[in-house]
């Protein structure tokens, strides 16, 4: 596609916005007020990738420019040249199958698969009326939001866009006080065994060589 008709269809835009979001919700099945700002904020920033991506490519008008000037007799309004890290970094053949894309797919999946294996013990935990600390949350006490910190990184490597790359900071920032909140609301509800949980398992990088806290 070129041209014109590599934007504007926006019936992708809602259909890959709403697998996406659907595939989130399922995996996490928010219940609190923190779970629906979690799911919501990611949300946020798959409707603006998505947006760019087949709707109304913002950030390719707004550098257009300096990418006229940069690489000339490129149309950058040509969907495969879209992939603007892949022009950038010199990348030839297929964007698809270039390392950024790959690497981009890794995470996208691995994001989802944390994302659907953390809820299983989380929900089997909030059954029980138990503190969640096996499965990865013996390696990290939040594991959801590192996945939604993964996916939406691993997008950002095949299709960074000016609204994404300003959003992830600001959505790091977010899930990090949500993360703070959630803490302050499991030491209410289990003091001290949260405590030691949390002293002995680091909070989002995981580590392979810890043991889970029993539960009580």
């Amino acid at each position: 596609m070129h041209g014109e008709s590599a934007y504007g269809l926006w019936t992708l835009v809602i259909l890959n916005s709403a697998i996406f979001i659907f595939f989130a919700f399922s995996f996490t099945k928010p219940k609190t007020e923190r779970d629906w700002r979690s799911l919501g904020a990611f949300s946020a920033f798959i409707v603006a990738l998505f947006t760019e991506m087949y709707g109304f490519p913002l950030t390719i008008y707004f550098l257009s420019g300096w990418l006229a000037e940069k690489y000339p007799g490129v149309d950058f309004l040509a969907h495969e040249n879209g992939h603007l890290l892949h022009t950038i970094l010199g990348f030839e053949g297929n964007a698809h199958f270039d390392p950024l894309h790959i690497a981009s797919n890794v995470l996208i999946v691995l994001g989802f698969f944390l994302l659907a294996s953390a809820w299983s013990v989380l929900h089997k935990a909030q059954q029980a009326g138990v503190l969640a600390t096996s499965g990865w949350y013996a390696r990290m006490r939040h594991p959801q939001y590192v996945a939604f910190v993964l996916i939406m990184f691993g997008f950002l490597l095949q299709w960074p866009t000016i609204p994404t790359l300003v959003m992830f900071p600001i959505l790091l920032l977010v899930y990090l006080r949500l993360s703070k909140a959630e803490e302050r609301q499991a030491i209410e509800q289990f003091g001290d065994q949260y405590i030691q949980y949390r002293n002995s398992t680091p909070a989002f990088i995981p580590h392979f060589g810890r043991v889970s806290v029993e539960q009580h």
